[in-house]
Formats: structure tokens, sequence, C-alpha cells
């Protein structure tokens, strides 16, 4: 394996204030992809990045050393991925290809890969038990499930801490999670909305970890200008992550599915 260090966009945690909102799921997809390695024997996995846009995962999981497939419907972000892949040095092992998670096997084959990432896709398909049926009938034997999406908990308390008490309330009780018309994400969940739907997928649940649970309160100012403010920062982040008293808060809920060895569903 090439690289132990990259977080999203290829850079580590003390350089970049962008790792704060990708840090904790790298470490845990890495590790994933890691025991994955170990349990197939192989240094080399397929791994299926729906929605991969511009490859802030995609680049990072090829310079592991592993094959990478980017399924994305933005052919911009697909000119960029190539580019990015291309600068990083990992051309060859990342391919982009339009589509969406469901027409998934329009592009791409049953039970091919080692891992999938679903990251920020759920928020905006009409059918996300659909979209996760899909990801999961993806993968091969033993294989992961990377899923990254909106929490409700961080968005209603960064709306009330903005003073948006109405907005926040509406939040709370919308079906979809949103605070009004001119909210950017069509949908948002819980973690037990995300667990239900990876385990009706039949997937077992490895891990479930709240992402950006400070990250997005605190103020920028301070982060760039204390010294050593972004690694304790990180930290702080890490240690909440797996905490379920903080899922309820985080900005994005990330959570781990494993398939059973030998399964493939119906």
């Amino acid at each position: 394996m090439s690289d132990r260090s990259p977080v999203a966009g290829g850079e580590t945690p003390s350089r970049s204030r962008g790792s704060l909102r990708t840090a904790v799921v790298w470490e845990v997809l890495r590790d994933a992809l890691d025991r994955r390695v170990k349990a197939a024997g192989t240094d080399i996995l397929d791994v299926l990045d729906t929605g991969g846009g511009t490859g802030s995962f995609a680049v990072p999981v090829a310079r592991l050393g592993h094959r990478v497939t980017v399924v994305d419907p933005s052919p911009n972000a697909l000119f960029a991925l190539e580019r990015r892949a291309a600068e990083a040095g990992v051309a060859e092992r990342v391919h982009g290809v339009q589509g969406d998670i469901h027409g998934l096997f329009d592009v791409v084959g049953r039970d091919g890969f080692d891992a999938v990432l679903c990251h920020g896709v759920l928020e905006y398909v009409d059918d996300p038990a659909e979209g996760v049926r899909n990801a999961v009938d993806a993968l091969r034997p033993a294989g992961a499930l990377s899923l990254l999406a909106a929490g409700l908990g961080g968005a209603v308390l960064a709306r009330a801490l903005a003073g948006h008490f109405n907005e926040a309330r509406r939040a709370l009780t919308d079906p979809a999670g949103r605070w009004g018309e001119g909210d950017p994400v069509p949908r948002r969940f819980t973690a037990e909305q995300l667990t239900e739907l990876v385990g009706a997928a039949g997937l077992r649940i490895g891990a479930v970890h709240g992402v950006r649970v400070f990250a997005d309160l605190v103020p920028g100012g301070l982060v760039d200008t204390q010294p050593g403010a972004l690694e304790a920062l990180l930290k702080l982040e890490a240690a909440a992550a797996e905490l379920p008293a903080f899922h309820s808060v985080a900005t994005q809920l990330h959570v781990l599915g494993e398939k059973a060895p030998g399964e493939k569903r119906d």
C-alpha cells in the first residue's frame, strides 16, 4: 500500500482546515479498507464511489493503491476528477463514469466491489431506500458500505444558534428535516433513520459516527489564529464522533455497514 496519511483531498489533518469535514470519515473508511485487505488477502481492492464528484475521497483511496470507480451525474465534476487524479499521480487507478445511484447498474455491475462509498447522495435522491439497496447490491460478499448523510440535529442547532428559531422548530417537525423553502438540502436524517435503511438492506451496522459535531459552530477566526487550535479541534471531533450523545447534534452522520461473507441479497 502506498500512502497511509492522506485525508480527503490528499492532505494531513494538521495541514488543512478542510480536514475538519473529512478526518473522522477518512479514518473510519481507511480502517475498513485495511480490514478488507487483510480478509481478502490482496493489497488492491475495487472501490465504488457513488456521487463521488471531483474525487475528494476517491483520489486518497486510490493513493492507498486501490482501484476506484466514481459514478457521478455531473460531467464537469468528472472532468475535475480526471484532472485531480492525474495531478495526484493515480490516473490509472481512478475511473469516472456518468450516472447516478438509481441507475447504478446501467453503468457498473452488481457484486463487483469490495467497498462502496455513498457520501452526500441520499439527501438528494427521490428514494433513499432504493439508493441504499443499490449500493449494497454493488458489494461483493464481506464488502463494506460507507454512508454519509446530512444530520437533522445539526441543522436544527445551527438555525437556533443563528437566531432563526421558527426555522429550527420547522426543521424538527418537517418529515424531510427542512427548515424552509430556502433550505438547500432536500432531506436530512437521524442516526436511527440511517441505521434502519442500512439494516433493511441486509447489512450489519459496523459503526455510527457523528461528523462535524463542533466544527461548524466554532468561529473560523479562532481556529485559524490560535496556535494548536485546529489540531485540538480535530482531536475533539474524533473523541466525540463515536459517542451516541453527540450524534443528535452532528452536521453529518456516518454509518459503516458490512455485508456478510457469502451473502447476496435477493
